[in-house]
């Protein structure tokens, strides 16, 4: 006889453990099964694990603050202990230069007041003394090493900069999934790893389950793909690809990593840092170090991947160009000899919004194309995919009608039509991995 439970949920990053943890806080048993040895082991730990408020559209700021508020009470938020203790937070605050890229924040800005949202407008004359020694002069366009003029400034000074006192970092994001799978346990949740997963099967137009690399099937009414940089595969394994307006594709990205090279601790007195000039982003890390990466400009060739547990995982030249383009910030910033960081593979679909929805396969749901700026509204997806998963499985209709999700922490209300699979692109974003 098949072992049936309520809910597969296909992946168990911190995404996927924040799925099952909501929705076995509302009574559902369900299993999340993993094909690697363990929670948060793929692409959650390959992440900067940035937690910020500002986006580009209302309801991705919208989110991102709610999110911020169970990062800044993690215990609270999980209600549980963990045998390897709790993830810290380390709520340091964001800097994001004003640039012409960035229309100087202005929209951020209102968006970021119309939420109650606090944030503070920096000069540029202040922004040495807010980031070490920061030479202001304009670099723009991005280039790479191998682009004339490179480390040349193009204009006297950046247009100033906003600081976001609300966000920070994560400095182990892979135990964060972890956390989020204990707390699930203890309200029932299971999960199997090394586990991988052939076949989503459907009986009568309905997802049926799922059938594992050995021959084991599984049974469930619902089945929840979050399967990160895979979660395109899985979509066609269940026959619902073709249909979607918005897709996912694998992109390869390097982070970074180096020492800070002054006297200052980074690992307390950093922040998260966003550049649109030298289209680099970086935060700080324990150990008096800073964590790089890029904000996809159009000189950075982007590298998709149609088979992700095969690719490039060594360093290239990406690596020195992230370096030296916050070294034209940071004229202080030593250059390494030996590349250090990581390289990971994101979830991006077109306008890198992610897929927060269901699919034209009942009982199929999806919380997808999230890596890269997602893993700070981690809480809040589990939340959203639980709100969307229970009101369609009780006969509403989603796509006619989007879910009204009530934000609990800044009493706010969004449209969930905005993580719509069938969505139009969305003009506001950025799309970038900075979102």
């Amino acid at each position: 006889m098949n072992k049936k439970v309520d809910a597969i949920i296909i992946g168990a990053g911190v995404i996927g453990s924040c799925v099952a943890y909501e929705l076995a806080k509302q009574g559902w048993r369900t299993l999340s099964i993993d094909k690697l040895p363990e929670a948060g082991y793929g692409s959650t730990s390959g992440s900067c694990a940035i937690i910020r408020t500002y986006y580009s559209a209302y309801e991705t700021c919208a989110i991102a603050y709610e999110g911020w508020h169970y990062w800044k009470d993690w215990a609270g938020y999980l209600g549980a202990k963990d045998e390897r203790d709790l993830i810290k937070y380390h709520d340091t605050g964001c800097l994001v230069i004003k640039d012409d890229h960035n229309k100087n924040l202005e929209q951020v800005c209102a968006t970021m007041a119309k939420l109650g949202c606090p944030f503070e407008h920096i000069t540029t004359d202040e922004i040495p003394k807010k980031f070490t020694d920061a030479d202001t002069r304009q670099f723009s366009p991005a280039k790479t090493i191998h682009d004339e003029g490179f480390g040349e400034a193009t204009g006297d000074a950046v247009n100033g900069a906003v600081f976001f006192p609300c966000g920070g970092y994560v400095s182990d994001p892979k135990l964060s999934a972890h956390n989020a799978q204990t707390a699930a346990e203890k309200h029932g949740a299971e999960f199997l790893f090394n586990t991988e997963i052939v076949e989503i099967r459907q009986a009568n137009g309905h997802v049926a389950g799922v059938t594992l690399n050995d021959g084991t099937q599984i049974d469930a009414n619902v089945v929840v793909n979050v399967g990160g940089p895979h979660s395109s595969i899985l979509n066609k394994m269940a026959g619902v690809r073709d249909s979607m307006k918005m897709t996912t594709r694998a992109l390869r990205h390097e982070v970074a990593h180096v020492p800070a090279q002054v006297d200052i601790d980074y690992g307390k007195g950093g922040f998260v840092y966003s550049d649109s000039d030298i289209a680099t982003y970086a935060r700080s890390e324990v150990g008096n170090h800073i964590l790089i990466g890029s904000e996809d400009p159009a000189c950075d060739e982007k590298e998709w991947v149609d088979d992700p547990d095969n690719f490039n995982s060594e360093f290239t030249d990406q690596n020195k160009t992230l370096v030296m383009r916050l070294g034209q910030r940071l004229p202080w910033l030593g250059i390494p000899e030996q590349a250090k960081g990581v390289v990971a593979l994101y979830d991006v679909t077109e306008d890198w919004i992610p897929i927060y929805d269901k699919s034209d396969l009942p009982g199929f749901y999806m919380a997808c194309g999230t890596s890269g700026n997602q893993f700070k509204n981690a809480p809040v997806a589990g939340k959203i995919m639980t709100a969307i998963i229970e009101a369609c499985e009780s006969g509403h209709n989603h796509d006619k009608d989007p879910i009204q999700f009530h934000l609990e922490n800044i009493g706010h209300t969004i449209s969930l039509g905005t993580f719509s699979r069938n969505r139009e692109i969305n003009p506001n974003s950025s799309f970038s991995v900075i979102g």
